[in-house]
């Protein structure tokens, strides 16, 4: 980092600091309820507040805004220029999951053993106040932007996208740009993400397990018939549970869906100890038989995989059955190279034995952008220059804006030697990887804008 852009940051670090602390204070998590129809917060009064929050922080910063009319997304801009770069970051946070779990209220920021906890700090909200106050420190220094330089916020990016949908449907596109939405060194290829309901008829079992489609769920509760021949199966399995007033709660390990073989699904195990007890139903029957604990279920589609991307992922998110309906919320990632067509028509044929009817969710596309790409270039010899590290263009199974459109990637800001918590109780960013991440955005907003 350049002496000027380490004074910079000297200078604006309490005031960054306390900025992500105002946004995680928001609990940002999303809210469809009827009452937020036709409003101008369509995902919420909280994350209206979180978006309004972020708008007036960037006029204070000096930079022009506009806020959506109806409240699907928001921008920020500098800089003069036909063309134009952007920078993308969500304001939208998953639920904070099992407060049991947290040292810390997550949704009040905490400052401890020189790293920011609270929800959000990691996923999306503290990297994208850091890449703001980049662009300020590069404003502070009269830096020339010769390309205007956007800030886009998104507020339903944990969910279905509408937000950025909107925006590529009313907007100017960018010539390209990044997201600081994942990890360094930047990942260049991201695996299409298909979510689906699988419904079937009611069950004579009750299981309420709503999480989120994207994270693998650390709990999973019971509090139906045969409850000692559960614990029993739960023992024998060597699976993690609680018991509290007739009620057993399995705990797993939550982790982002696109990592699921590094959880324990909560779901999945409450499923396998119910079959090991001798019950069977439909949807009990489909998760236990054909998936089972296996993040990649190759029982159903086999070995899926590709050099760029990996292995295909698989995360059962939502387990409701009741008397009148049975519903299972799954997240498959889908290498860049397969088939989508292809892996819905054989996740019907095969959940259709157990009377399920597919009803897809969302889609969101696969990103692939080459390698010898003038942003890839761009950017791996700025992270280069930074840190040190191996610059190499990676893969993920996490899905990014940066998929949202054509030559963008997402770059940072977790380190290689840093600790990925996004979606994970205690999620958190550390203080040394802010100042990293800082200069490295401050160079590539000045490069990308040149």
């Amino acid at each position: 980092m350049n002496t000027e852009i380490i004074k910079q940051y000297e200078t604006l670090k309490d005031e960054i600091i306390d900025k992500i602390g105002k946004l995680v204070s928001i609990p940002s998590v999303i809210d469809e309820s009827t009452n937020n129809l036709n409003t101008s917060h369509p995902f919420g009064v909280e994350i209206e507040k979180a978006l309004d929050e972020t708008l007036e922080l960037c006029k204070d910063l000096g930079f022009k805004t506009f806020k959506d009319s109806e409240g699907y997304y928001g921008y920020a801009e500098i800089g003069e220029g036909k063309e134009m770069i952007a920078v993308l970051g969500h304001l939208d946070v998953v639920p904070a999951g099992n407060l049991e779990m947290w040292n810390s209220d997550p949704f009040k920021a905490i400052l401890k053993d020189n790293k920011l906890y609270g929800r959000g700090t990691q996923d999306d909200k503290g990297p994208t106040v850091i890449a703001l106050y980049a662009a300020k420190a590069l404003m502070n220094l009269k830096n020339k932007f010769n390309k205007r330089v956007r800030f886009i916020f998104g507020t339903d990016e944990e969910n279905l996208w509408r937000c950025i949908n909107k925006y590529m449907q009313n907007e100017e596109v960018p010539s390209m740009g990044f997201t600081p939405d994942s990890k360094f060194p930047m990942i260049y290829a991201e695996k299409g993400l298909l979510q689906f309901n699988l419904i079937g008829k009611g069950e004579d079992i009750e299981i309420n397990v709503d999480s989120a489609y994207n994270a693998v769920p650390d709990k999973a509760q019971y509090s139906g018939k045969n409850l000692d021949s559960l614990v029993a199966a739960l023992d024998k399995l060597n699976y993690t549970y609680e018991i509290k007033d007739n009620e057993v709660t399995v705990l797993g390990k939550s982790v982002h869906a696109a990592a699921g073989e590094d959880g324990i699904n909560a779901i999945k195990h409450l499923v396998i100890a119910l079959k090991e007890t001798g019950y069977s139903s439909p949807s009990i029957d489909f998760i236990a038989n054909e998936i089972g604990n296996d993040p990649y279920a190759e029982k159903i589609f086999g070995v899926v995989e590709d050099e760029d991307s990996g292995k295909l992922k698989f995360n059962v998110g939502k387990l409701i059955i009741t008397k009148d309906k049975s519903q299972i919320g799954i997240d498959i990632r889908i290498p860049v190279t397969a088939n989508k067509d292809i892996i819905v028509e054989t996740i019907k044929t095969v959940s259709k034995k157990y009377g399920f009817e597919y009803e897809e969710r969302d889609f969101l596309r696969s990103l692939y952008v080459p390698k010898d790409h003038i942003l890839i270039k761009t950017l791996r010899k700025i992270y280069e220059e930074e840190t040190g590290f191996d610059s190499t263009p990676i893969s993920s199974g996490g899905a990014t804006y940066a998929r949202s459109m054509d030559n963008c990637v997402a770059f940072g800001m977790v380190f290689p030697d840093g600790e990925k918590t996004e979606h994970q109780p205690n999620e958190y960013i550390s203080l040394k990887d802010m100042e990293r991440a800082f200069g490295i955005y401050a160079k590539a907003i000045q490069e990308l804008s040149k």
